[in-house]
């Protein structure tokens, strides 16, 4: 047994522990267990009974407010300590919050403090009361008349969209949507062979979030999009699918942290797009539920909300499976990567079944991007020799379709 983000090990009972009650309960919850060494193995704690009174007493005199929590006497002599994910967020100790970095457990920066205060009041960041309370909305009047027939955006309309109060006057999500805003956009270029080559960059800020979403789409069809001449009509031809880029662009600016400086990263290159969104997933959201599309706690509802009634997004939690459904005729696929502080989509070109041989295409249906095979391995299952399967693996390494590992007998494929 090793420790994990949610679980520590204590030879003793010190004061170090109650840092990791706070960052327990400010998350996720989990568990300390007390007379367990570092590696894993048992040392034991005298008297256990009287080591719970202690430990009991040290959380309720240290730990503010009052965590949720069990205290578990074990055969061998430990006792484990199981801190449940706390409502009143921010849990101090010492008037600090703290967090868990891995193995570690680490004090908490002003914006993350921040997040666990509005959680703990039950509240996003986008409803706050905006600093600027001068706010024009032509954006947002020209697409209400396009799509709802709205001659004006009045106190009213903005009051149904839940964006003005009386009380409070325009709130953040409202800021996000005027023509002018103090908070940074979408940095997006396009590149050469790497990072190093650029070709074209422009960075968005300070405007309407849908000013972003049209200015980020206008940009992709200038490399991603292209006419095609068939007989006596035009076709217009996306290399990438581009539902599936302003799918991502606007999961990117609905999902994301707003109170951080930090831009929207559209990295753009001839074989694919990466696109980087400012906060990891909401709170309360698994990977497998993002992946699913299973939203069930959005991060910004209210921009949200505004998106799906201007028709700029289908319904919610979508976004991922209509990404996916894009590429379903492909052989490259998107990938998801999810970290603590960002989600990463990338866009590879469309390889279309059609554009390759049979050969090639029986090859590709037979590896996998998990488990490697090797020459030997494939002609079981194909009517070729081994030369037309070694060829045939070159040209898919050089459509960047296969990747090799290993050397002489060791040689394997697999797919990117």
């Amino acid at each position: 047994m090793k420790e994990t983000k949610k679980l520590e090990f204590k030879e003793s009972i010190t004061n170090t522990f109650l840092k990791t009650v706070s960052a327990f309960s400010n998350y996720d919850g989990g568990k300390v267990i007390f007379g367990m060494r570092d590696d894993g193995t048992v040392a034991g704690i005298n008297n256990p009974a009287e080591a719970c009174l202690d430990i009991e007493n040290k959380i309720n005199e240290s730990i503010s407010p009052q965590p949720d929590y069990d205290l578990q006497v074990q055969p061998d002599d430990t006792v484990i300590l199981i801190v449940h994910k706390g409502k009143n967020k921010p849990y101090f100790y010492k008037s600090k919050a703290y967090k868990r970095n891995d193995t570690s457990t680490i004090e908490v920066d002003f914006t993350e403090l921040r997040h666990l205060i509005l959680q703990g009041a039950n509240k996003n960041f986008e409803e706050l009361p905006a600093a600027n309370q001068k706010l024009t909305f032509c954006a947002l009047e020209e697409k209400l008349k396009k799509i709802a027939e709205i001659n004006k955006v009045d106190e009213n309309i903005l009051k149904t969209l839940d964006l003005y109060s009386d009380e409070e006057g325009f709130n953040i999500a409202a800021e996000l949507l005027a023509d002018e805003n103090s908070f940074c956009g979408i940095d997006i270029g396009k590149f050469g062979e790497n990072i190093s080559i650029i070709q074209k960059r422009k960075t968005l800020e300070h405007v309407s979030v849908l000013n972003l979403y049209e200015q980020a789409n206008n940009f992709f069809d200038d490399f991603y999009k292209y006419e095609k001449v068939e007989g006596d009509t035009r076709k217009v031809i996306t290399t990438i699918p581009k539902e599936a880029f302003r799918e991502a662009v606007a999961n990117a600016l609905i999902h994301r942290t707003w109170d951080t400086g930090t831009h929207i990263r559209i990295l753009m290159f001839d074989n694919k797009i990466e696109i980087y969104s400012p906060g990891g997933l909401p709170d309360g959201i698994s990977e497998t539920d993002y992946l699913n599309g299973n939203f069930s706690n959005l991060r910004n509802p209210i921009l949200a909300h505004v998106f799906y009634r201007l028709r700029m997004v289908e319904i919610f939690g979508t976004g991922i499976r209509r990404i996916n459904e894009s590429y379903e005729k492909s052989i490259s696929k998107p990938v998801f990567e999810l970290s603590e502080n960002c989600i990463k989509i990338t866009l590879p070109l469309l390889k279309l079944k059609t554009e390759f041989s049979s050969e090639q295409q029986e090859i590709i249906s037979l590896l996998s991007k998990t488990e490697g095979k090797s020459i030997s391995t494939l002609s079981e299952k194909l009517d070729f020799g081994k030369t037309k399967i070694r060829l045939t693996l070159v040209q898919l390494e050089g459509q960047n379709i296969v990747k090799v590992t290993g050397k002489g007998k060791s040689t394997k494929y697999l797919l990117k």
